[in-house]
């Protein structure tokens, strides 16, 4: 689950991690007022007027700019809600900022130079292992700076049995070219962040730039934070920081008919049940010279209503051409599948795509007699090859 950078901060802030002080606003005159908040508990004139949404890029997309004055902070505001943001990871479309967060300027003069670095926390899946990734090259794509310059990349790897060592966090720092007392507070950043990691079950943090301010704290300027759905039953209080209005609608819909739905760009429906068998038939679809619409998995419950659901959400899709369902009947029995598949049809009315289906498993025969003989327009195939060949004539 992603949450919005302020969302992210406040996360972070809980743990000990120092983090850039903003105030959150969803109309210009509540951007006003935080603007004015802050200047009266931190002293700041300046701010930074940034819009949030679940993408990166903000600044290229003119969803992050500065503000000089309060009444800019009320134009910029006024500007950035409800405008559709595009940015290098949106689609097309864009999104649409509902709430923009006003924060204090952290780059104000003092003794030293300002240094932006990079950081973040994730698992490396192929050892197993969570890591560290940094970078003295903070406010940059990182993606461009493995690409130009990886030597500039660096990797803590973090043992389970031990956990986050004081000799790591401080050759995070050393790596960093820190010293004197920006030394020190990296060491406590690092292990304040990593701790936040843990103790909130999230699959990603990504702190970019992590600042080193002229007086030498150091401190979060942004925060992408992605918390793992399968940890969420620990922490049911975060659940309440999901924003479906950044999630694709007809993946929230499928969510809540318990249904495991991704949305793909391509062209055949596809409704299965195990992850595993999902994955083999859009192998099977793309084998045959079409493109998966979606991944969908109705479970090992798929009664009536959930088949009759699964039918709805994928037909929405404008881009179906062709309807292939696959189910290996083994916790569920293949004629209530096939039950479910003929009262779907009924229900919903006409299905303008073809529909192809595969059953097997318990009860196949069942299942395919009671297809064959329910004088709807679907087509029952008994391997799988027979159906990848019926979706290549299909698409033909």
């Amino acid at each position: 689950m992603n949450l919005h950078e302020y969302q992210g901060k406040e996360l972070l802030s809980s743990f000990g991690v120092r983090i850039q002080r903003g105030i959150v606003a969803t109309t210009a005159e509540e951007a006003v007022a935080a603007a004015e908040k802050l200047a009266a508990e931190t002293g700041t004139n300046w701010w930074v007027v940034k819009a949030q949404v679940h993408a990166g890029g903000r600044g290229k997309g003119g969803g992050v700019k500065l503000a000089k004055s309060i009444e800019e902070v009320r134009s910029i505001a006024n500007d950035i809600l409800g405008m559709q943001l595009i940015t290098p990871q949106t689609s097309a479309a864009g999104k649409t900022v509902h709430q923009v967060l006003i924060a204090e300027d952290v780059y104000y003069q003092g003794e030293s130079e300002t240094s932006e670095f990079y950081m973040s926390v994730l698992l490396n899946r192929s050892i197993g292992r969570n890591m560290i990734m940094y970078s003295t090259e903070g406010g940059m794509d990182i993606e461009a700076v493995a690409e130009e310059t990886p030597h500039l990349i660096f990797t803590e790897e973090i043992d389970p049995k031990v956990g986050l060592t004081g000799f790591q966090c401080r050759k995070v720092a050393f790596n960093l070219d820190l010293n004197g007392t920006a030394f020190k507070e990296m060491t406590k950043f690092v292990y304040a962040l990593y701790t936040a990691y843990e103790k909130t079950d999230s699959s990603l943090f990504e702190i970019n730039p992590v600042l080193k301010t002229s007086d030498d704290k150091i401190m979060a300027v942004d925060a992408k934070v992605t918390l793992d759905n399968n940890a969420l039953f620990r922490h049911k209080d975060y659940t309440a920081l999901r924003d479906k209005r950044e999630e694709d609608s007809t993946e929230v819909e499928a969510g809540e008919y318990g249904l495991n739905f991704v949305k793909l760009d391509g062209n055949v429906g596809c409704m299965v049940n195990g992850a595993g068998l999902a994955m083999a038939t859009m192998d099977i679809i793309k084998q045959a010279g079409g493109n998966p619409a979606n991944f969908l998995d109705v479970g090992g419950t798929a009664d009536a209503k959930r088949v009759e659901q699964a039918f709805r959400i994928i037909l929405k899709d404008k881009n179906v051409k062709a309807l292939l369902v696959n189910i290996f009947g083994g916790i569920v029995r293949c004629d209530r599948v096939a039950q479910g598949i003929v009262d779907a049809y009924k229900n919903i009315g006409d299905i303008n795509v073809p529909l192809i289906v595969r059953l097997q498993g318990t009860n196949a025969e069942k299942a395919k007699k009671l297809i064959d003989e329910s004088g709807l327009k679907v087509e029952s195939v008994i391997l799988l090859q027979e159906a990848a060949d019926r979706v290549a004539e299909v698409l033909a």
